[in-house]
């Protein structure tokens, strides 16, 4: 059977003597703690929201999950994994239901709120709910952008491209053993999405504890898969990802009266959308265990081979000191007709020496790149966590929580040359109590409204009937957002003798700042720019989602990413939704946090990490079984479901 330990945080540690009970364990522990998010995640694979939380957003939501066939998807990746993951997923599932069975539904606050009970997860659940978290994390958006803008603004749309202001990324270094003030290798980083409550990622730690299947993970998994996947510190090796920007969705026109190519799905009646999970029906998850029971740097990166989606950059490191860097999914290759042709096969893999560092932030990395993808993020967090690591030596965990911390906004210095003089007083520094930093915001903002109100970006603001992709795609489309997101992009174009768009950006800059001034402005940047986490039901008159918001340091191109809007809010909707340093001297000097908490539940550990968060402090990583408390609430598994044993009839339990 499973037993289940917390520390101080809530944090569940999981150990078993079998993977499978292990399996069990994490599941039903998921259900308890994340009860309401369980079943909206279940909601939202299944295309059913719209059960709950109505609206033209949920219907929109459910029509997408429909058209992207994302049961199907995860159906059929579900049936390619090897029988001993299926077995994994399934005793998963059977925790996650046994969970549910256990918590009456009238104290979790959401369900009571709605009068609803949780519905039953099937064994092929865990993949639909990992696919419809990324369904719209690659670059559908992109491409239906760059159809709408080239159409009006022909090349030159590549001024407002995501090539530049990328919306989507994350930050991961990893430095090797010399640089280090133990000789080992230490990684740090943090993934960027949307900031949610319950946030996306679980902090877990699993032990097994079978003689033949020895291991003992920490890290984070998405709520609703088993074993961990992209951040976890295995003790004698550890590994972080960030989001390669590859193109591995395409949009492509369809005749509206023929039947769709195998591995199309439909956007609308003359586009659809080409994936890579939906080509080959796998999803990768076939690597979740091979990496819970890696040793080294190899492990891992054999582990990875199986990846399909989303594509990532891998950095690993372990104790013998091998620090490595790869791409890790399927990243397909196209002819010159735009048709998939095959799957690149070098993943670009490299070692670091001893003194060396490795660091990626969703960069263009070199001419590789152009194998990968066709935009990426701005160099800007990449290349300050490069000068922030540059000449150093001896690191610890807090000097790579220094780092995370770091909240220069690089592309500042290139906004600011268009008004000569203007933002003087200003360092770049977006920290929650600079007066400059607020002033810098509204000028900001003020010139996008400005640009936004250029008849040359008319047609965008107001577009024609066939680029109407329904509410949920439509900030993807929205010009101003783009504008603020191209902001350095066009600045550069300026400073350079260029006119972008034949607007002259140094007038509209003067005149910006004419804008703000002697208006009532915020006194500091953390009185408009707060962390605004959302919640499914945000809307639902009479629900409280529970957690205030509150100033955070940081901007969107800044190493501290908390994305804002200029001209639509100052508001921090998207940013780093966990922090870790792993240690591969000792797990325990390392550190992670998550936005808010461990549980889903209000009063039980639900924003107690909020507040460290919010500082810019992480949390300690306890390994000590000693200093952890049993919670003896969870179930032993068999006594109400079969035993999915790989080989083992149902029903007969077999000894571990």
């Amino acid at each position: 059977m499973a037993r289940l330990f917390r520390d101080a945080y809530g944090v569940p540690h999981v150990r078993a003597s079998s993977v499978l009970d292990l399996a069990h364990g994490q599941g039903e522990v998921t259900a308890r703690d994340r009860t309401w998010q369980v079943e909206w995640l279940r909601l939202r694979a299944s295309g059913a929201t719209a059960v709950v939380a109505g609206g033209e957003l949920a219907e929109a939501w459910d029509d997408y999950a429909d058209r992207m066939r994302i049961v199907d998807t995860a159906q059929r990746a579900f049936a390619t994994c090897t029988e001993e993951t299926r077995a994994f997923l399934t005793s998963y599932v059977d925790g996650v239901n046994a969970g549910l069975a256990a918590t009456e539904p009238t104290e979790i606050p959401e369900l009571a709120h709605l009068g609803h009970r949780p519905g039953e997860w099937e064994p092929w659940t865990p993949l639909a709910t990992f696919l419809a978290q990324h369904v719209l994390f690659g670059n559908v958006g992109s491409r239906l952008w760059d159809r709408l803008a080239t159409g009006v603004l022909g090349e030159d749309a590549r001024l407002l491209s995501h090539e530049g202001p990328h919306t989507s990324g994350s930050n991961a270094w990893v430095v090797g053993g010399a640089r280090t003030a133990s000789g080992f290798p230490l990684i740090g980083g943090d993934p960027h999405r949307n900031l949610e409550q319950p946030g996306v990622y679980q902090q877990v730690r699993l032990a097994c504890t079978d003689p033949d299947d020895t291991f003992d993970v920490a890290g984070f998994s998405f709520v609703g898969v088993p074993g961990v996947q992209h951040f976890a510190h295995a003790g004698e090796v550890a590994w972080a990802i960030t989001n390669a920007a590859a193109d591995y969705q395409d949009v492509v026109e369809v005749d509206p009266d023929q039947p769709l190519l195998p591995g199309l799905l439909r956007l609308g009646p003359r586009l659809a959308v080409r994936t890579t999970s939906a080509v080959l029906g796998d999803l990768g998850f076939d690597a979740l265990l091979p990496l819970l029971r890696a040793r080294s740097v190899e492990d891992v990166d054999r582990a990875f081979d199986h990846w399909v989606e989303p594509v990532n950059n891998l950095v690993i490191a372990d104790r013998a000191g091998a620090v490595r860097y790869r791409i890790a999914g399927r990243v397909p290759l196209r002819g010159s007709d735009g048709h998939w042709t095959g799957w690149l096969a070098d993943p670009n893999r490299f070692d670091a020496v001893p003194d060396g560092a490795i660091v990626t932030a969703n960069e263009r990395r070199g001419p590789e790149s152009d194998l990968i993808g066709s935009s990426f993020s701005p160099p800007f967090r990449a290349d300050r966590i490069r000068e922030l690591l540059a000449g150093r030596s001896g690191f610890t965990t807090a000097d790579f929580a220094d780092i995370h911390n770091d909240a220069l906004l690089p592309s500042a210095a290139i906004l600011t040359q268009l008004v000569p003089g203007g933002f003087d007083d200003f360092d770049g520094v977006m920290a929650v109590d600079s007066a400059p930093a607020a002033r810098y915001a509204a000028w900001r903002s003020a010139l996008v409204r400005r640009l936004a109100a250029e008849s040359v970006f008319a047609p965008i603001a107001d577009p024609a009937p066939e680029h109407d992709h329904g509410p949920l795609l439509a900030p993807s489309l929205d010009l101003v957002a783009r504008l603020g997101l191209a902001l350095p992009t066009l600045a550069l174009e300026a400073l350079a003798a260029r006119r972008p768009f034949g607007i002259d950006l140094f007038a509209h800059a003067q005149a910006a700042l004419d804008d703000v001034a002697g208006t009532d402005l915020p006194a500091t940047w953390g009185e408009t720019h707060v962390a605004q986490p959302a919640h499914a039901l945000h809307a639902d008159e009479g629900f409280e989602p529970g957690i205030a918001f509150l100033p955070v340091a940081g901007d969107q191109d800044a190493v501290r990413t908390m994305g804002s809007w200029p001209a639509i809010s100052d508001a921090a909707t998207r940013g780093a939704v966990a922090r870790y340093v792993w240690d591969l001297a000792d797990r325990s000097a390392g550190g992670w946090v998550v936005p808010t908490g461990a549980s889903g539940r209000p009063g039980a550990h639900y924003d107690d990490q909020l507040r460290p968060w919010l500082d810019g402090r992480l949390v300690p990583i306890v390994t000590d079984w000693g200093l952890l408390t049993e919670d003896t609430s969870l179930t032993r598994r068999g006594e109400s479901e079969p035993d999915h044993r790989p080989g083992t009839p149902d029903g007969e339990r077999q000894p571990t």
